[in-house]
């Protein structure tokens, strides 16, 4: 079975990257370093008016009503650029949740301005010296009346400063392990709700901290059930781990083009270095790399779309590989550029950061081993394999 995107959409990936290839590719990423948002907000309107904010929309909520595979051009190409902001976690990760969740009301508030490009989401999931389990989970939502009360705080959530609204982890029942977990809607605009700027390694992406303070959330803001929010988001972020993992592969095939061309043009005892062969063979291996990244990702989404009794695995398994290849060449196109590929002129460093921004993004590697293995039906003592 051919797994490779079809005419219409390679068509559609090249009107992208046509689109950012002239708004500077990593340009806006490094304006963006600099506290310029302007490059940003000019780049997000340009990606709204080709569509790319409402393909995986419904059409009844002014989508296009297109699948993850469709959204794979896209993400590559922002990848390949870079480009910060929140179109991976609106796209990949709230449309889906409000498409298989959201009421009709909060489906009508959200997912057309989304679609016309004016509403972001971010998700505000971890807290100081938590973890990504459920047992993290401790922000207090009291259901009082038609109300849930939250108090206290989210930390390193994505490009707090740019949302426009949060899904946010809540605690709404004492319970036990998954139970009694909730995800609500908070509006940026909430009186309440207060927003610090958090260092990051990655400048290209901003981190911020959410402190909540008696901020009432009405329960029509509940995605999903009451209680049940844990399934919920676990559901939400198969579609954003299979994403992801498209981001990264466009990332990766920027990082070959790189390494390739800059071995052609270095010249070492009169020759380019490319002909040298430890350098022929790194750069052999980091094409593999992307390949095997690229067939795994697509064959992730296209288990995702066409809901694959091996989706779950599929998924995982993309995520696990890409995000550990990233890591990897990354590294080795530092080592091809020499001492010149540390310096911040040089785009190498930018995308080694973001390889670590992504590495335990919303997740641990060690996660998705486990869960790839407990869909495989593997006992959980051989679930948590750690590569040497």
């Amino acid at each position: 079975m051919d797994f490779s995107l079809n005419r219409e959409q390679e068509m559609f990936r090249g009107y992208v990257r046509k689109y950012l290839d002239d708004a500077g590719q990593t340009k806006t990423a490094r304006e963006f370093i600099k506290a310029n948002l302007e490059p940003l907000q000019g780049v997000q309107r340009g990606m709204a008016e080709l569509g790319c904010t409402s393909i995986n929309i419904s059409e009844e909520y002014e989508g296009m009503g297109l699948g993850p595979l469709d959204l794979i051009p896209v993400l590559e190409e922002s990848g390949r650029s870079l480009l910060p902001g929140l179109y991976l976690e609106t796209s990949a990760l709230a449309v889906p949740l409000l498409e298989k969740f959201g009421t009709e009301e909060q489906k009508e508030n959200y997912l057309p301005y989304i679609a016309n490009g004016t509403k972001m989401f971010s998700l505000a999931w971890l807290e100081r010296g938590g973890s990504y389990s459920p047992s993290g989970i401790t922000l207090s939502g009291k259901v009082e009346n038609d109300q849930v009360i939250v108090n206290g705080v989210k930390s390193l959530v994505p490009d707090a400063e740019l949302a426009d609204h949060f899904i946010v982890t809540v605690r709404t029942d004492i319970g036990k392990g998954t139970e009694g977990i909730s995800l609500v809607i908070v509006d940026r605009t909430d009186p309440n709700l207060t927003i610090q700027h958090q260092k990051n390694m990655d400048e290209t992406r901003s981190l911020g901290e959410l402190t909540f303070t008696n901020v009432k959330v009405p329960r029509t803001q509940i995605l999903g059930t009451l209680h049940k929010g844990w399934d919920v988001l676990q559901e939400g972020l198969l579609s954003f781990n299979a994403a992801l993992s498209a981001v990264i592969v466009g990332a990766m095939e920027k990082i070959v083009e790189m390494a390739t061309e800059y071995a052609k043009i270095r010249e070492q005892f009169g020759q380019p270095i490319g002909r040298f062969q430890a350098i022929k063979h790194r750069i052999v291996d980091m094409k593999t790399d992307l390949e095997t990244a690229k067939s795994l990702t697509y064959y992730a989404n296209w288990a995702l779309e066409s809901h694959a009794s091996d989706r779950v695995q599929a998924i995982a398994c993309a995520r696990i590989f890409a995000t550990d290849a990233f890591t990897r060449i990354s590294a080795d196109n530092i080592q091809i550029h020499g001492g010149i590929g540390f310096t911040e002129e040089l785009d190498c460093q930018l995308f080694v950061k973001r390889a670590r921004f992504y590495e335990n993004y919303l997740g641990r590697t060690e996660q998705f081993y486990k869960q790839a293995a407990t869909a495989l039906g593997w006992y959980e003592e051989s679930a948590i394999i750690i590569p040497v």
